[in-house]
């Protein structure tokens, strides 16, 4: 995938989807997210480099054919589990259109 290092936390290979768990530090999640005071530029340069990696990531998956999931860490269970449900359901109706 074009040098671009991709490590997702889960993987269903045969539907194609990769599931990635993002923390909400390191993530910038819009509910959670805290720049530390100390070294702020810092931290906001490494927040924007983050983004842009996870970006470039989704882009080239989804140029591969997979269909990318991304999860924060602070979402119930119950609800990313059925968020997976739905995404692997998608998936199996791309792979039957697709006549794999």
């Amino acid at each position: 995938m074009d040098g671009i290092r991709v490590r997702p936390d889960i993987v269903f290979t045969r539907a194609r989807v990769a599931v990635f768990i993002d923390g909400c530090f390191w993530h910038s999640c819009p509910v959670h997210r805290e720049v530390p005071r100390a070294n702020r530029s810092f931290w906001e340069g490494k927040f924007a480099r983050t983004a842009e990696r996870d970006a470039r990531v989704n882009h080239a998956l989804e140029q591969a054919g997979w269909l990318v999931l991304r999860i924060w860490e602070h979402e119930d269970p119950v609800v990313a589990a059925a968020a997976v449900a739905a995404v692997l359901t998608r998936a199996a109706d791309r792979s039957h259109r697709l006549g794999r």
